[in-house]
């Protein structure tokens, strides 16, 4: 004989909607993060690369004042373009760190570590990322000699056919310039995404629903 289901088996537990809730808007801003993520990575690589290809330009084709044909002036700035290297190192390093540990399940039963890696590294990007692009303009603003960008610049029109060629140093520095600007918006809204993140988890875990024992008759 039929039995009709009893409305109580399809009753639903607002634990567990509140749950999968919380649980949606933490795949949402984890997507996100991660996204947003990946694109400080690039950006850092981008910037370490030509940061790093200039000055190994610079100390290739500089000569002493006894020349006289010197390509650089004698007195010379390099501390921005040094900062951008050091400060897109930083970023390299937080960016991969925050996505192997995002991808690393054996954490995710670790909630601590996993919460507080997933805040961290955001957090030493964009304080990297800050404190960057301040002294690249903090310098600028105060040094009465050229920098690497300045002077490349100045010189962007002479057309060269060996180094330094000082169009190409010229594209690449504004190239850096322009993604150092671009990754303090984007390191702090990765970092606010992952401290509601961190929120959105802690909260979740009070709803986390209960393995409700089966039923005699369904074993």
């Amino acid at each position: 004989m039929y039995n009709p289901a009893s409305a109580s088996n399809f009753e639903v537990d607002p634990r567990d909607l509140t749950y999968q809730q919380h649980q949606g808007a933490i795949r949402l801003l984890n997507g996100i993060r991660v996204g947003l993520t990946v694109l400080a990575l690039v950006s850092g690589i981008t910037i370490l690369g030509t940061s790093a290809n200039a000055i190994l330009v610079y100390n290739n084709t500089h000569v002493s004042s006894a020349f006289n044909l010197a390509l650089w002036p004698e007195a010379f700035d390099l501390r921005p373009t040094v900062a951008q290297v050091v400060g897109s190192s930083i970023i390299i390093l937080a960016s991969l760190v925050s996505l192997i540990f995002s991808r690393a399940q054996v954490l995710h039963n670790q909630r601590f570590m996993h919460t507080s890696l997933t805040f961290i590294a955001p957090f030493v990007g964009f304080v990297a990322a800050l404190i960057g692009i301040s002294f690249y303009y903090g310098v600028n603003a105060s040094s009465a000699v050229d920098t690497l960008q300045s002077w490349s610049c100045r010189w962007s029109s002479i057309n060269m056919r060996i180094e330094p060629y000082f169009g190409t140093l010229c594209r690449q520095s504004q190239t850096a310039l322009y993604l150092s600007v671009i990754l303090v918006p984007v390191e702090l809204v990765t970092l606010a995404a992952a401290g509601v993140q961190m929120s959105l988890e802690r909260k979740a875990s009070v709803f986390v629903p209960e393995h409700k024992p089966s039923s005699p008759a369904l074993s």
